[in-house]
């Protein structure tokens, strides 16, 4: 096998020497956080603007990589930084657990990176073996091959520029323990014998390894080697110069029994073999052919798969050791010649070239294959064939034999393996097994490791699953069982079991047993390759503890001269050290052990010291350090001596006071890790937070505080001495788990697992402020969505999804009339009222005089509410709604007097049908007639199906006319005697989606000419007009759909698969964009739901602008889901459609103009009168007198008419 170092620099010199000597000098990261472009809405118009839906955590989407992605369920983790806001960015993803991880500092000063540990395969889509760097700087990630298994803890030492590695894995010399400098370092002691999963630096420098192990240890040679034989016929077997009906197969599994491979006379040639799986030979042996004095002389032993001659050391005739390489001699006898491999090379391909010959040609009577590893394949025609006395025969057994596959690894994996698709749940069971059975000769200590193929060879990702792994080692102890994820995107090396193993005997053989886990979904893909068996060997004389002190280059196997090696051998044998710990000058030790009254956990200065009350009463699983407090998680229920309550799977000890310290009432379950995190419990308000994660379902009540369920997450706030849930001020929702973090100089910190971290609003929040909006708390509290009442929740249906549940707050408004201000929220939810009680689906928030959450009573618990609308002071309320009020059925409508805060004393009949449901609500304008559409037969006598108007003021169901028919999904007035209809509905028969209703006549009509997309689930106005529509719904061939109707044409919107919308909405802009023919530019179009958005993901609410998709709003559930949003709603809707820049209607602009000009031409007539006035005055006019008498002295009326009657004479010519 080629060293740690080999295999670095095969993946090239380029390589090797970036790994090893990249510094990143002052790396601030390349993770710098981008935030994305405002949306520029503008809200100032609609009042208070409402979002609902089914998430319990929420945020807009402010920076480059948020997302909705919900929490993955194959085991894999990824590697975080936090947002401004307090969101996690994913930096990189693992397929399998991220379990540990340090900044690696050289001696210079400068980061080479982050190292990073687990049991992945893959870091960043990049193949990486359980370890991997990554660079802050460039996001980089770079694999450090070398290890096989798992890696559990890493300490970066930057005084020496090391970084030690512990864990459960097989690395050059060493095992369990290695150490990385400018490549990988045989540690002076050769590992453990067991696992390693803590690593510190004590104040003396040296480092500490805890772990489950009783000796410096590493694997060794059997007793008897060379004990396994190789299973070469299941090859594909060739020859090269063979002679006339010569066959190369007749000699495997042939010890000399006179049937021989033979050369054409005086030819070289070879015998080859190529291989569906790798093995490492310790030994060739071969058996001379033996007709008419031929045979073979010399040989060399070619391995196909680097091409190179390998050497063979061998006993001459006179039995002294000789080597050979390309001239190896074979006696021409009859016996077996052996010639072993210095060193063993792995390989899957060989080949025997025959070189020289006695007599007339060459050829071989037989040839065998051994080697020292144990292994037992799934595929059995790989397993030890029984043709000889030495093999006992490795075996394996599938069932049921027809379910299994054999799946060829085209050289992505080491071996091919079997795979079986499960595809009903009855195959999810223990009957469905891989037993493994491999060939035990020398009892003794031995590390088992399961080998699990990569699914991406076989594109099987999405169906893998979970597999329980069982081991029987002995004959007098139970079976030991495992769980492992099969979700691993290359080949993956779990050790499952280290401990003794009995030999084979007639009466007992170990085994290990391959099952699906039990409950899991279908279509599952279950994979099986191989177990290999190790056997340990170990010094002894340690105890789960063990200190180095790297100065020494020889490492003394006398323990007891160490404090710390003596503190665990003074325990009880087999300590389980999970988590070590410096504070000062003394080491804390905490996992699964006992001896001299100490208990699961122990501090160590001069020697072994039992912390207060004993310790703890079972296993500590996490520890971890803030100061001079410890802060503990694992499976313990008090102290050691029950004395201190309250410490439950999750404690803390103040070593400064050696006292201990409840966190609440503790959780109700195995505490895992703890992690410290700054959280911002209230906006611009960041704490310094611990969170719990482990397999627990809630954390316990304490004083005030009731118990709350909870994921295996909880957060613990030491400022507060309160879980973040109880902390009535909290506007932050986190949930998903963390298994580690690691501070990084001039970066943000880096955390491990999966998490989000939002808004903490549930169901319903306020969108606040125009241009980069923010979102604020409506004030209530829903509980949580796994509480949701009654078994048939999840079958609730909405609209005319017939398929579609939904869980949550649908839709609501606002009332401010009449003196009252209430917001009114419906949906298929529960939620606390003021007095403490129980509201289920319909809850009012009463703001009229302080705040008030008040309910309904009566109404079924799986009634849903999803449309509203008001006559007066009266609430109309319909969904899928029944119930009793008064002592009268009710079904699909309910009435409420909002000024009285109770029924309304007189109820509409209800609605009878099949499937009664009520998709919308629509009162007309200045009547009191309340139209209600959606799926129902006829409201109480009266046969008016699918659409029905209530008269408020006779409190009388009334039928708008004939011919309507199938389902109303939406419905608006475009005019006060107008309604638009859309749905999935008929007119006398006909196929109709958007129909036109005239209250006047009485008379329903087609909208439109154009052919819609299809049904119509969603429908908005596109302009104020009303002549323009968006529609969302289902397509005739059964997609999702979006369109807009404009000037009689639909145009439709590509939509991501995936996609349901829920909502739609146009929306004004602060800021125009683009002009585009489906949206103006100063408006967008929201939609809400679950909007796929291309090359993004999911979001629950999206943006957009005629061309582009934005996302917009992201929700979350406590189950780490992905969320969902309704509808929007808004306090003043008559607003909705009106623009941005306010222009006034045409009509009133002409009248305006009209009024200005009449005004112009009055100002210019006076200011004409009053500059005459002021030139006569100029010129010396003067009034005339109007004294009569004066004026006619002054001329005698004769002198003026007196020649009236006169004739004149003619003119003169």
């Amino acid at each position: 096998m080629r060293s740690l170092l080999q295999q670095l620099l095969a993946v090239g010199p380029e390589l090797a020497a970036f790994i090893l000597t990249s510094p990143l000098l002052n790396a601030r990261g390349a993770h710098a956080i981008t935030q994305v472009p405002s949306p520029n809405l503008d809200l100032s118009s609609l009042g208070r603007v409402a979002l609902a839906g089914d998430f319990d955590s929420i945020s807009l989407y402010n920076y480059e990589g948020q997302s909705e992605a919900s929490f993955n369920t194959n085991g894999s983790q990824s590697l975080l930084t936090q947002y401004p806001d307090g969101s996690f960015q994913s930096l990189a993803t693992a397929d399998a657990s991220i379990m540990t991880m340090c900044p690696f500092v050289q001696k210079d000063g400068s980061l080479a990176g982050v190292v990073i540990g687990g049991n992945f395969t893959s870091l960043g889509g990049v193949e990486a073996q359980s370890i991997a760097l990554w660079n802050p700087n460039t996001t980089q990630v770079t694999a450090l091959p070398g290890l096989s298994g798992k890696v559990s803890t890493v300490y970066c030492d930057a005084s020496s520029g090391t970084v030690y590695v512990g864990g459960s894995f097989m690395a050059g010399n060493s095992t369990n323990a290695m150490a990385w400098t400018t490549g990988w370092t045989n540690l002076p002691f050769a590992g453990f014998n067991g696992p390693v999963t803590s690593i510190t630096k004590n104040a003396a420098g040296n480092i500490v390894f805890g772990g489950d192990f009783d000796g410096l240890g590493n694997t060794t040679t059997p007793q008897n080697p060379d004990g396994q034989v190789i299973n070469i016929g299941s090859g594909n077997i060739t020859a090269q110069g063979s002679a006339t009906n010569s066959d190369p197969h007749s000699i495997i599994c042939n010890t000399n029994s006179g049937t021989d491979w033979l050369l054409q006379d005086n030819t070289a040639g070879y015998w080859q073999g190529n291989f569906s799986y790798g093995f490492n030979p310790t030994k060739l042996r071969l058996y001379n052919a033996q007709s008419g004095g031929r045979g073979t002389k010399t040989f060399y032993y070619e391995d196909l798969n680097s091409g190179g001659i390998l050497n063979l050391n061998y006993l001459d005739a006179n039995g002294e050791n000789q080597s050979c390489s390309s001239s190896c001699p074979l006696a021409n006898n009859a016996s077996a010649q052996d010639f072993h491999f210095v060193p063993p090379v792995g390989m899957n391909a060989f080949r025997i070239n025959i070189v020289q010959w006695y007599g007339s040609g060459g050829g071989l009577s037989g040839i065998e294959l051994f080697q020292d590893d144990i292994y037992s394949f799934a595929v059995n025609d790989y397993n030890e064939p029984k043709c000889d006395d030495v093999s006992a025969g490795s075996a394996s057994t599938a069932t049921p034999s027809n379910l299994w596959q054999r799946v060829n690894n085209n050289g992505n994996s080491s071996s091919d393996y079997l795979s079986a698709s499960l595809q009903s749940p009855d195959q999810v069971s223990p009957s469905t097994a891989v037993v493994f059975t491999p060939n035990i000769q020398q009892s003794g200590n031995y590390s088992i490791t399961v080998y699990t193929p990569g699914c991406l060879q076989d594109s099987s990702c999405s169906t893998r699953g979970l597999v329980n792994v069982t081991g029987t080692m002995t004959s007098n102890t139970p079976p030991v069982t495992t769980t492992l994820y099969q979700s691993n995107n290359y080949d993956k090396y779990d050790q499952v079991y280290y401990g003794y193993v009995d030999v084979d005997t007639d009466n007992f053989k170990p085994s290990v047993t391959l099952v699906p886990q039990a409950g899991q979904s279908v279509p599952l893909t279950v994979v099986a390759q191989r177990v290999r068996f190790e056997l340990i060997t170990t010094t002894g004389g340690l105890n789960g503890l063990f200190e180095y002190n790297p100065n020494q280059a020889v490492v003394s196997t006398d323990f007891s001269t160490s404090k710390i090696n003596a503190a665990g051998a003074s325990l009880s044998s087999g300590a389980m050290v999970k988590a070590v710990q410096t504070i000062g000058s003394v080491l804390y030790v905490a996992g699964n052990f006992s001896g001299n009254g100490i208990s699961n956990v122990m501090s160590v200065g001069n020697n072994a010291t039992a912390l207060a009350h004993g310790g703890l009463n079972a296993a500590v699983q996490a520890l971890y350090r803030n100061g001079t407090m410890l802060y503990m998680g694992g499976n313990f229920t008090n102290t050691a001596d029950n004395s201190v309550t309250g410490l439950s799977n999750v404690a803390s000890y103040d070593t400064s006071s050696n006292s201990w310290i409840a966190l609440g009432g503790g959780v109700n379950g195995p505490v895992t890790s703890l992690v410290p995190l700054a959280i911002n419990i209230t906006r611009g308000n960041l704490v310094e937070c611990l969170t719990v994660s482990g397999s627990f379902t809630s954390v316990n009540q304490v004083d005030r505080n009731a118990s709350f369920s909870t994921q295996g997450f909880a957060v613990w706030v030491p400022s507060q001495n309160n879980w973040l849930h109880n902390i009535p001020t909290s506007t932050v929702a986190i949930s998903g788990q963390l298994t580690t973090m690691t501070n990084v100089t001039g970066s943000s910190p880096l955390y491990a697992g999966q998490i989000s971290a939002s808004g903490l609003y549930s169901g319903a929040v306020e969108l606040v402020g125009s241009g980069r909006s923010s979102l604020e708390t409506l004030g209530l509290t829903l509980l949580p969505s796994s509480a949701t009442n009654g078994s048939s929740s999840a079958s609730r249906r909405r609209a005319i999804h017939a398929e579609e549940s939904y869980n949550g707050v649908y839709n609501g408004l606002y009332y401010a009339k009449s003196g009252l201000n209430i917001t009114i929220v419906g949906g298929h939810f529960r939620a606390k009222a003021s007095n403490g009680s129980t509201v289920e689906n319909l809850l009012f928030i009463n703001n009229t005089a302080g705040q008030e959450y008040t309910g309904v009573t009566g109404l079924d618990s799986d009634s849903v509410f999803a449309t509203f609308d008001t006559y007066d002071t009266t609430l109309f309320a319909g969904g899928e709604v029944a119930g009793t009020i008064d002592g009268r059925g009710i079904k699909g409508l309910i009435a409420y007097n909002l000024s009285t805060a109770e029924y309304a004393s007189t109820q509409p009949a209800a609605l009878t049908g099949d499937t009664v449901i009520v998709n919308a609500i629509a009162t007309q304008p200045n009547a009191a007639t309340v139209y209600v559409g959606g799926n129902f037969d006829a409201a109480g006598s009266l046969p008016c199906a699918t659409l029905c108007y209530y008269d408020a003021s006779t409190s009388q169901w009334n039928s708008p006319g004939t011919g309507l028919g199938g389902v109303v999904a939406s419905m608006v007035w475009s005019s006060t005697t107008t309604l638009v209809i859309a749905g999935n509905l008929t007119i006398n028969g006909a196929a109709a989606a958007l129909v036109t209703y005239d209250s006047k006549k009485q008379t329903f009509s087609q909208y439109s000419s154009a052919t819609t997309p299809g049904t119509i689930e969603v429908l908005a106005p596109a302009n104020s007009k009303y002549n323009e529509f968006w529609a969302a719904g289902t397509a005739s061939n059964g997609s999702n759909y979006l369109a807009k109707l404009s000037n009689n044409v639909w145009t439709g919107v590509s939509l991501a698969a995936g996609t349901t919308i829920r909502g739609l909405q146009v929306m004004a802009l602060t800021s125009d964009h683009g002009n585009t023919n489906l949206v103006a530019s100063n408006q967008a179009l929201m939609m809400t739901g679950n909007i796929v958005v291309p090359n993004y993901g999911n979001s629950s609410a999206a943006l957009f602008n005629g061309t582009t998709f934005t996302p917009f709003i992201l929700t979350g559930r406590q189950d780490g889901s992905q969320g969902t949003l309704g509808q929007l709603f808004v306090s003043n809707p008559q607003n909705l459609m009106s623009n941005t820049k306010k222009y006034l209607a045409l009509g009133l602009v002409v009248l305006i103009g009209l009024a200005i000009s009449l005004g112009l031409l009055m100002l210019i007539v006076i200011a004409g009168i009053l500059m005459e006035r002021h030139r006569r005055r100029r010129e010396g006019y003067v009034p005339m007198p109007m004294d009569k008498a004066s004026n006619l002295a002054r001329i005698p009326p004769e002198s003026l008419l007196g020649g009236l009657g006169e004739k004149s004479a003619p003119p003169k010519l």
